[in-house]
């Protein structure tokens, strides 16, 4: 059986994610998803022999990273401004590097944002983000990486339905969805309908609670989400194997997460003791 991707989020401002990975393996976890952020992870700031020293420790460690996430905040690939999509290609290019280095098979990527006030047409931004993929796709298959797609409520294409439709436009094995239930299910999405749906386009899964007043990734069962129909679904389609629990959770995170696998068994998950 395969065991659940941990999301190293919660260390963001507390440790680097190879010191993060380190504490998490001493409690039995293997396989990371990595947020690319400074001075978690960020690959301007990690020079090639470091990137070395790193690949060592996750060796020694037996641990594997299975996803970088590119971030969506400082980067557009959908901008109306060439220059800034030039920008946010070349620091996608260097995740994807970060992640050749580090036999990391995804990167996760946000479609990218419209402004809210008068918003340029979605046809535009479609057409500069196809435009951005252009140069990306090509690396990404150079690196032995695949692009994966994620639904956020901020980006211009936050349902299911929309990156599906991206995915299917594009039309290359090296472009997927990362699916987030809790960003779904905070829109007004049913994750658990739309994973069924669609798991064809979608290569990995993140979890985690939320409200519908507050968007959060909280400790499962604190929000709206149906575990035990998520469980079945996920058990029919992806496998546990490609869910990341992304539970984002600053104080105690070890404690979130062994309490989180908890949760999951009680709704019938089926996971590594």
């Amino acid at each position: 059986m395969n065991s659940m991707i941990i999301n190293t989020f919660s260390y963001l401002w507390s440790a680097t994610a190879i010191d993060a990975i380190a504490e998490l393996v001493d409690n039995g976890y293997k396989t990371f998803e990595v947020p690319v952020s400074s001075p978690h992870c960020w690959p301007d700031e990690v020079p090639t022999s470091e990137r070395t020293a790193i690949h060592d420790r996750l060796s020694r460690y037996g641990a594997k990273i299975r996803s970088l996430n590119a971030g969506g905040y400082d980067i557009n690939l959908a901008s109306p401004g060439a220059s800034m999509r030039r920008k946010s290609i070349e620091h996608i290019k260097s995740v994807i590097d970060l992640a050749a280095a580090w036999d990391v098979p995804e990167v996760v990527i946000s479609p990218g944002t419209r402004r809210p006030m008068i918003s340029p047409s979605l046809e535009s931004v479609h057409g500069w983000m196809y435009e951005s993929l252009e140069s990306l796709i090509p690396v990404a298959k150079q690196a032995g990486t695949r692009l994966l797609f994620e639904n956020t409520p901020y980006c211009f294409t936050p349902t299911i339905q929309d990156l599906a439709g991206v995915v299917s436009t594009i039309n290359d094995d090296s472009v997927k969805i990362v699916y987030d239930v809790a960003n779904a299910a905070y829109i007004g999405e049913d994750p658990v309908a739309s994973l069924r749906e669609h798991h064809q386009a979608i290569g990995l899964v993140h979890i985690s609670d939320t409200g519908l007043d507050t968007w959060g990734h909280d400790p499962i069962g604190t929000g709206v989400i149906d575990w035990d129909g998520l469980g079945d679904a996920v058990k029919d389609t992806c496998g546990v194997g490609n869910v990341v629990l992304e539970i984002i959770r600053e104080d105690n995170p070890v404690h979130e997460f062994a309490k989180a696998m908890q949760d999951l068994k009680n709704h019938g998950w089926e996971l590594e003791s």
